[in-house]
């Protein structure tokens, strides 16, 4: 006849399954203790790396997915307890299209949007920075402004040249119509030759994108923070008066 376990059994396995658990943090994060964020009514979106399109990066890039975020974007407008979204940028940019179509996304949401752009929001992370309602830029962040570029295998014919045309156009138009940039300085920026290693675009640093009229404000994690709920108070009282 098998003897059945005893409590004693069942609390050492128990210590051991909270054992190896504790190890698999200490080795995935150096650390015992694991910050847990509270219940909050605002979604966190970060956008990280290089922004991963139609053709999947190398494995050691470190990428964003857009298939990823386009869901979770469509799960922010629909659920009930998120009433607004941080958007936090470090990116050097990456698909165009993608790019845009998570612009469009952020843009189009119903509820407030604020984005930080810490370290870097380069290229296509132009158009997903300005996107939100209000944005910042830490002091020590950059922008760079280039126009469209294509890698590989190009096909030398007028129409690949009016297609690159087109796609910058739209970049241009999405990042007016969402910033108080003028159309003549974004391109003036998007042109300037000298100040990249290859001869073309502008790195824009902090303050400046701020007096260009791309950037709202100078700011971090804490001016975001009170942006989004002071945005969400004034979406409130819309709301109760559109009620009464």
């Amino acid at each position: 006849m098998d003897k059945e376990p005893s409590k004693k059994d069942d609390q050492n396995q128990g210590d051991q399954n909270n054992q190896s658990s504790l190890v698999q943090k200490i080795q995935q994060l150096g650390q015992s203790n694991v910050p847990q964020a509270p219940d909050s009514n605002i979604h966190v979106l970060s956008i990280i790396g290089q922004v991963e399109g139609h053709v999947q990066l190398p494995p050691q890039n470190k990428t964003t997915k857009y298939e990823h975020l386009l869901p979770q974007l469509i799960a922010i407008e629909q659920n009930p307890k998120i009433e607004g979204v941080v958007v936090l940028l470090n990116t050097v940019g990456g698909d165009v299209e993608a790019g845009l179509a998570l612009s469009e996304m952020i843009a189009s949401i119903s509820k407030p949007t604020v984005s930080i752009v810490l370290g870097g929001g380069h290229s296509i992370g132009v158009p997903i920075a300005v996107a939100t309602d209000y944005s910042f830029i830490a002091p020590t962040a950059t922008m760079i402004i280039h126009p469209i570029r294509l890698t590989g295998m190009v096909i030398g014919v007028p129409q690949t040249f009016e297609y690159l045309e087109k796609m910058q156009d739209r970049v241009i138009d999405f990042v007016v119509q969402h910033s108080n940039i003028k159309e003549e300085k974004f391109k003036e920026l998007m042109f300037a030759r000298g100040n990249l290693t290859r001869d073309i675009g502008s790195n824009v640093v902090g303050e400046n994108a701020v007096e260009y009229g791309l950037i709202d404000g100078v700011g971090g994690v804490q001016k975001a923070m009170q942006k989004v709920n002071e945005l969400i108070d004034k979406n409130k009282g819309n709301e109760e008066q559109v009620v009464q």
